[in-house]
């Protein structure tokens, strides 16, 4: 049944969600089975895989919860056969708790006691609405009727006001009110108003908007001042449509009866039904603001991970300082380390001449090809140094170093340089980002990469699930080449994991580079399913089979036979040739049995022009004006080059040259209008910018990108 659900709601067929439960099931991972079971899944990308594994998820916890409820309703003696089939037929969290209040252990409640002293018989009478004779023998409907009228009859309210509260259809109606037609309300908290650190959430101190207009950066801004004292949050739908949604609901005539339950209902909802919806719906949009933040957060992650590398090189990188110095680290082609130092040559011990010394001593020394600069404090005045230096043969690069610092705290760092310090591997990590972000940014905590918004305010066990699935599929859809990944870079792998990463990299050692894929079958705890799942995504520069440095799973290598035999060239011959590719009747290679179809075909064939082919692109580096080193050099209408750093709901940050990052607000990015920043901007894209406003005491630098 959940299958049906899940088709419908994702607008696919029943056998492609049932086939793609089937390979989850089979403990296949969702990029094997995007790149490598189309055929099982009708060509299905990763976002739809990743949809119909989270809703199944979703649909178990469900049935989780229903078998729950039943057996708790059950061993109460209370699971009536017409109850069991309204749990039992439940489609949402939210009717299935519904259905559960009345049977959930809980406090005495003033209806309990009300109950406990017999006045339910009353209450029973007062809310069937079939006259009012119960004012008349009143006292024959309760234990005690020395109370008093008033009494009893508050009593028997209070008994009511719950009925109304833990009516399942009342509340999906009020709870449909909210979610139309609801005000979300922020007030400063009394009496905080005028202290200083309260000024940041100004813009909130009376403030109110329509719950569905609310946008995501909004509502966690105010959710953390609320955490952090300095305001309240509240919701309320319009008081009218309460009134008429209830009386509709609860009234049948006119009479004392129906005086005494809008007394209830009023204090039903007062008391029981508003807090409760209230605290529901704020939930609901918190789950909806995490998501929204979380899915900015994980394309950021995913097109930085994809930045271009620089590829192989030998590289000079250098972690900028002025008085602590800096700390000068010397690489090998793939990463290794070579050497270390450390320069003067700012204020206040201004060593130049010794530095310059240096620095030319180790360009020569270690044949050094290009020189990394990382971007925080004295970046620009070490990169005019360095320049210097260098002069026009070696280039001179700035690089992003959010998160180095992040990485040289690390365990990771320690155990790759447990006799350096925290700035000699910080420099390390500049240097091979510049080399191959992908692979140094997964040894990262994604959260301290320096991308995203209100990283710390969302939910923190759906930001770690969904951060890492950003960082598996980028790993995957890039490909590892095995003789050189890092154990951490492996781990990242499609049926890998920290374990066989670790066994993995110990045989390399031991035995070299590996020559084949089916070399990794000898693996400790590699078997055939994790051979399976990461084959396809490793590669093999220069080994036996040209196959094993391409995206071909080694399960169709025997296609790739056929076809150049059918062709009469070998495979070596097959590989890149356009003329012999391009004339290829892919229908002819169509296998139903061994579930060969058309998109497998296809992707072989592209695959087989270009193997090995790097996605990520081409380096581009970004020049930056000559005249700008700090926010102090700037004034209102310059033009400038930039990069984008991060991308928020309400703009992106960008990368001017100086220590501060610009904002470019979402309304000034294009003439047209756009729903999100994404619309225009990404990642890494090199942009012209001018300076509409700078506020050099807040540190504050606005910018546009209309022209």
């Amino acid at each position: 049944m959940s299958l049906v659900k899940i088709a419908k709601l994702l607008n696919l067929k029943e056998w492609q969600v049932s086939n793609v439960i089937g390979l989850l099931q089979k403990d296949a991972t969702i990029p094997f089975i995007a790149r490598y079971r189309k055929e099982k899944t009708g060509d299905l990308d990763e976002v739809q895989l990743r949809k119909i594994e989270e809703e199944y998820d979703r649909l178990q916890e469900l049935e989780k919860r229903r078998k729950y409820i039943l057996t708790q309703i059950e061993e109460l003696g209370k699971l009536t056969p017409e109850l069991k089939k309204v749990i039992l037929e439940a489609e949402d969290s939210a009717k299935l708790e519904d259905l559960y209040i009345p049977y959930k252990s809980r406090r005495l409640t003033k209806a309990d006691v009300a109950r406990e002293a017999g006045f339910e018989p009353l209450a029973v009478a007062i809310y069937a609405q079939k006259g009012d004779q119960w004012l008349n023998n009143w006292k024959s409907l309760v234990k005690d009727f020395t109370v008093g009228k008033e009494k009893a009859l508050q009593l028997a309210r209070d008994i009511i006001a719950e009925w109304i509260s833990e009516d399942v259809a009342l509340r999906a109606k009020l709870r449909g009110l909210f979610d139309k037609e609801s005000t979300l309300i922020c007030k400063v908290t009394r009496g905080k108003a005028a202290q200083t650190d309260a000024q940041k959430y100004k813009d909130y101190f009376n403030y109110t908007e329509a719950t569905t207009k609310c946008p995501s950066h909004r509502f966690l801004a105010m959710q953390r001042g609320e955490e952090e004292g300095w305001l309240k949050m509240h919701i309320s739908p319009q008081e009218e449509g309460v009134t008429q949604i209830m009386k509709r609901h609860c009234l049948h005539g006119y009479g004392e009866s129906q005086k005494q339950i809008i007394i209830a209902m009023n204090d039903g909802w007062d008391r029981l039904l508003q807090p409760s919806l209230e605290s529901e719906m704020m939930a609901k949009i918190r789950e909806k603001s995490d998501e929204e933040a979380i899915k900015v957060f994980a394309e950021n992650l995913r097109q930085l991970l994809l930045a271009a590398p620089l590829g192989q090189k030998r590289i000079l990188a250098i972690d900028p300082g002025f008085r602590s110095g800096c700390k000068v680290v010397c690489l090998g082609e793939t990463g290794e380390f070579l050497s270390n130092t450390a320069i003067f040559p700012h204020e206040p011990q201004h060593e130049k001449a010794k530095s310059t010394d240096t620095i030319q001593k180790l360009l020569t020394e270690f044949k050094i090809e290009v020189i990394a600069i990382g971007n925080g404090t004295a970046g620009r005045e070490t990169q005019d140094f360095i320049q210097t230096i260098a002069g026009m043969e070696i280039p001179v690069y700035m690089v992003n170093e959010s998160g180095a610092s992040i990485y040289s705290a690390s365990d990771i760092a320690r155990e790759e340089f447990p006799d350096k310090d925290l700035t000699v591997r910080g420099a390390v990590s500049i240097g091979r980002r510049l080399m191959d972000p992908l692979a140094e940014l997964v040894k990262i905590d994604p959260k301290s990469i320096g991308v995203g918004q209100y990283q710390h305010d969302v939910n923190q066990t759906l930001l770690k699930r969904r951060l890492e699935t950003v960082v598996e599929s980028a790993v995957n859809q890039v490909g590892i080449n095995l003789n050189t990944a890092s154990q951490h870079l492996l781990a990242r792998v499609s049926g890998l994991g920290p374990v066989i990463a670790k066994n993995i990299v110990e045989m390399r050692n031991e035995i070299g580079a590996f020559q084949t894929r089916e070399q990794l079958k000898k693996v400790p705890r590699l078997g055939e399913k994790a051979f399976e799942q990461c084959a396809g995504f490793l590669r093999i520069l220069g080994g036996e089979n040209p196959l094993d440095n391409s995206a071909v799973h080694p399960e169709r290598y025997d296609l790739v036979q056929r076809i150049a035999k059918d062709y009469r060239v070998s495979i070596n011959d097959l590989l890149q040739n356009a003329i012999v590719l391009n004339s290829i009747k892919p229908e002819g290679y169509i296998n139903e049995q061994e579930e060969i179809g058309l998109p497998t075909i296809l992707d072989i064939l592209k695959e087989l022009k270009k193997p090995g082919l790097d996605p990520r692109g081409e380096f581009q580096p970004i020049g930056f004006s000559d005249t700008v080193r700090s926010i102090s050099d700037l004034d209102a209408g310059m033009e400038l080059n930039g990069i984008i750093t991060n991308i928020v709901d309400f703009g992106a940050f960008v990368d001017i040259g100086v220590k501060q990052d610009g904002l470019v607000h979402i309304s000034a990015m294009s003439h047209k209008f756009i729903k999100h920043p994404m619309e225009v901007v990404s990642i890494g894209q090199h942009v012209k910018v001018r300076i509409t406003e700078v506020d050099k005491d807040r540190k504050r630098i606005g910018l546009t990108m209309k022209f």
